[in-house]
C-alpha cells in the first residue's frame, strides 16, 4: 500500500456521496507499499481504506470483486468492498479504478505466534474449501508454464551454478507434474504473506490484498504461506510453527494422498517462483515507482534449504480455535 496518486479530501468527500457511509471526517495516506495508492478514510459512520489502482489489468478487477464478495458472503475474515447506493463496487476516481472497503482491525505480525499460525492455518483451510466452489476463472500467472518462460529473462544475470539449479529445479518440476494426477484447484490468494494478513493480537482481523488471486492448486497456495510463515531468517523450517499452522488447516481441509507426495516438490518451486519474480524486478522489471526491491537471494537461499532438508513430516489435524468454529 502506499500513495502515487494524491487525493484532495474535496475529491474524497463527493466520492463517499455515492455511498451510505456517512460523511468524511479525515483522510490519511497510507506511505507503505509497491503497486497501488492507498489511504484511510474515516466517516463519522465508520473506517474505510480507499484504494487506487495504479497499474495491472483494469478488465481483471471484476475478478477481484467476484472473489471478495463471495468469501465475505461466506463470512471468511477478509473484507468484502463497500457497493454503493447502486450496488456497484468498482468505482474510478483521479482516473483511476477504485475499490472502498471496511477497515479491518490489527496489525502485520513480524513474528508470528503458534497461536497466529494456527489461526491462520484454520482460515486457510476454510478459505479453500469454499473457494472450490467460486465459479469465477482467472488462470495462474506464476504458474510452472510462467517459471519456464521467464527463467531465460534472467539467466545472463545469474552464476553458473545459480543457471544449473534453476534450470534442474524448472526442469525437475515438469517432469514430476507433468505426471502427477491434478490436484485439488480452486480460487488462491496468490501472495498470502505476513504483511497480507492483520492480527489483533492472537486473532485474525483479516487477510487482505488479493490482487494476485487467481485459479489454482490449492497446494500452491499453502506452499507459498508456509515457506513465509513457517521459515526462520537461515531458510530452515519452524518446525513449531509448520505443525500449528498446517495441524488447523488440515482439520479445515485434509490434503489428498496426491498433494502429500507433491508437498516437499511444491515448497520448492514456490520458493523458486519468488526467486525468479525478484530477480526479474531487479533486472528486467523494475518498480514503476521509486521504490527498493526486495532482496532474491531470500528465496534461492529458501530453496537451497528445502533441497537440503526436504520437509518435515505433515502433521495430523489440529482442532480449530474455538470461536472460527
Amino acid at each position: 500500500m502506499a500513495v502515487f496518486t494524491p487525493l484532495t479530501e474535496t475529491q474524497v468527500e463527493r466520492f463517499l456521496e455515492r455511498f451510505a457511509i456517512g460523511t468524511l471526517t479525515t483522510l490519511e495516506g497510507v506511505p507503505s507499499g509497491t503497486e497501488n495508492s492507498t489511504f484511510f478514510v474515516t466517516t463519522d459512520q465508520g473506517r474505510f481504506v480507499l484504494t487506487l489502482f495504479e497499474q495491472g489489468e483494469s478488465d481483471e478487477l471484476p475478478f477481484f470483486v467476484a472473489l471478495l464478495d463471495y468469501f465475505d458472503e461466506h463470512r471468511l475474515p477478509v473484507a468484502g468492498p463497500v457497493h454503493d447506493r447502486d450496488g456497484i463496487a468498482l468505482q474510478e476516481l483521479a482516473e483511476r479504478p477504485a475499490l472502498l472497503f471496511p477497515r479491518l482491525p490489527g496489525r502485520h505480525p513480524e513474528s508470528p505466534t503458534l497461536a497466529q499460525c494456527r489461526e491462520l492455518g484454520d482460515a486457510l483451510g476454510r478459505m479453500h474449501k469454499v473457494s472450490q466452489r467460486f465459479e469465477g476463472q482467472r488462470p495462474n500467472p506464476r504458474d510452472l508454464h510462467w517459471l519456464s518462460s521467464a527463467q531465460h529473462k534472467v539467466m545472463s544475470y545469474l552464476s553458473e551454478a545459480d543457471q544449473r539449479l534453476m534450470g534442474d529445479e524448472i526442469d525437475a518440476y515438469q517432469g514430476i507434474f507433468g505426471d502427477a494426477p491434478s490436484l485439488p484447484q480452486g480460487a488462491i490468494h496468490g501472495d498470502l504473506f505476513r504483511d497480507n494478513t492483520l492480527f489483533d493480537g492472537d486473532r485474525l482481523g483479516g487477510i487482505i490484498d488479493f490482487y494476485n488471486g487467481c485459479t489454482g492448486d490449492l497446494l500452491f497456495d499453502l506452499a507459498i504461506v508456509v515457506n513465509d510463515w513457517a521459515s526462520a531468517a537461515d531458510g530452515r523450517f519452524d518446525e513449531a510453527r509448520y505443525t500449528a499452522l498446517l495441524g488447523a488447516y488440515q482439520a479445515r481441509r485434509p490434503l489428498t494422498e496426491t498433494e502429500q507426495t507433491l508437498w516437499p516438490v511444491m515448497l520448492r518451486m514456490t520458493a523458486l517462483r519468488y526467486w525468479l519474480s525478484r530477480l526479474l524486478v531487479v533486472y528486467v522489471d523494475p518498480p514503476a515507482h521509486d521504490l527498493t526491491p526486495k532482496d532474491p537471494s531470500q528465496y534461492r537461499n529458501l530453496l537451497a534449504m528445502r533441497l537440503e532438508h526436504g520437509a518435515p513430516p505433515l502433521p495430523s489435524a489440529n482442532p480449530a480455535p474455538s470461536h472460527t468454529l
